[in-house]
């Protein structure tokens, strides 16, 4: 399925831009915004990555993100010598995390299901609105 770099693309940067902070300074950010909305945004983010760059279908893209989500988060159950030093850089550590929470799988499973929504929004309008008498998509 082919998707629009002129739509997705800020999406995904509005998504890093709202939540990269939560992670980068918690000290400014109410608790709730530190402790939900970053793993929220996170898994919004990865679904739209994952719709941009492998072409996915919405359902697709929504199983897939799921799977790798809470696959990342049940692997910080895991802390084997070469993981905890994976983790010990801040990049890979913001992207892999560092502790096995169960909010965050509410929180994964609520953001992945809010990308779908939006990204199925897109679709629809893209698919019914007409360009030149005809409908096309550039999706």
């Amino acid at each position: 399925m082919r998707r629009n770099l002129k739509v997705y693309l800020p999406i995904i940067f509005l998504l890093l831009a709202l939540g990269l902070p939560s992670r980068t300074i918690p000290d400014y950010f109410p608790r709730w915004y530190v402790t939900y909305a970053g793993d929220f945004l996170w898994a919004t983010m990865f679904f739209f990555l994952y719709c941009l760059v492998f072409r996915l279908t919405t359902w697709q893209a929504f199983w897939i993100t799921l799977a790798t989500t809470y696959f990342i988060e049940f692997t910080q159950l895991f802390h084997p010598p070469w993981l905890t030093w994976l983790r010990s850089f801040k990049l890979i550590g913001l992207v892999i995390g560092y502790g096995f929470i169960w909010s965050d799988i509410v929180a994964y499973t609520l953001g992945i299901s809010f990308g779908a929504l939006i990204d199925w929004s897109i679709f629809k309008n893209l698919v019914n609105t007409p360009a030149s008498g005809r409908s096309t998509v550039d999706y």
